[in-house]
């Protein structure tokens, strides 16, 4: 049972999150049923994509225990606050919270999963985060406590699942996407990342991990098919050294089907248009 001052407490906190997702018009979530698949990769390309066509844009790092969004976008500062509120910061136009721009990058984190709740909810209610288009939360992978804090908490408009075209990811990948369906996610889209790498030498394209998995699986399961990122190298040294490749480079064949992507998420989403408040109880 609860006491009279822990309902105040929840009450007060979930106050806090419906006043901060009422100023954001659409929330993405990005996950994957395995870790590897460059779900992290996606989401900051997305999010800077998303800036690129001329939209606002943050990024939630909801990875507690292996944060790596700063890494990759380039972010070393550490997150400051102001009248108790955690001030984001901004890289390329995104705005950013990580557990990673807070604590020590020798430290590991170890907490148990209802501390990992608490913070990923005052990522959400104690940030400021302002309006925003569009807000993406990189999600660990798996479907453990952060994954359900986020999908009851945010309330998504959209989950983005990620996966590879080999079938150990893809008997993981049905299992994220049968979880956003049970979630009662209303869009559900997947993109299938390393898809094919092409010979730096001879120009071939090497199908490392199948091919064509990923949108078999859109298909018998029902949801968007987003589409297909080949492995590029140039990406790789990119997010190593913090810099997007859609930013960095947009003349490569995965910037140009990230941009893709985004134009499919544009189209999607409801920029613009007036919808009902959010109420989490």
């Amino acid at each position: 049972m609860l006491t009279e001052e822990q309902k105040k407490q929840i009450e007060i906190e979930n106050g806090k999150i419906n006043r901060a997702l009422n100023n954001i018009e659409n929330r993405i979530v990005v996950f994957s049923g395995k870790g590897g698949v460059g779900k992290t990769t996606v989401s900051i390309n997305l999010a800077c994509g998303l800036i690129l066509k001329g939209h606002t844009a943050g990024i939630l790092d909801a990875d507690v225990t292996g944060p790596n969004v700063p890494k990759m976008l380039g972010v070393s500062e550490q997150l400051t606050t102001s009248d108790n509120r955690i001030i984001p910061q901004k890289k390329n136009g995104v705005e950013v919270v990580s557990l990673a721009s807070m604590v020590p990058e020798e430290q590991a984190i170890i907490w148990r999963g209802p501390l990992r709740s608490k913070l990923l909810n005052q990522f959400i209610g104690d940030v400021e985060w302002g309006n925003l288009d569009f807000l993406i939360a990189d999600l660990p992978p798996g479907t453990g406590d952060e994954v359900i804090t986020m999908t009851t908490k945010l309330k998504p408009d959209m989950a983005i699942i990620v996966t590879t075209p080999q079938e150990v990811s893809l008997i993981d990948s049905k299992r994220a996407i049968a979880m956003a369906k049970k979630m009662e996610i209303l869009n559900i889209g997947l993109v299938e990342n390393m898809s094919g790498l092409f010979c730096p030498n001879c120009g071939c394209n090497i199908e490392l991990f199948g091919k064509g998995g990923g949108s078999k699986q859109a298909k018998e399961m029902g949801v968007e098919f987003l589409g297909s990122l080949p492995i590029d190298i140039e990406t790789r040294k990119a997010a190593d050294e913090g810099y997007p490749i859609v930013l960095q480079n947009d003349s490569t064949d995965i910037s140009n089907a990230m941009m893709k992507i985004v134009e499919m998420i544009e189209n999607i989403s409801v920029v613009g248009v007036n919808r009902p408040k959010v109420l989490i109880k």
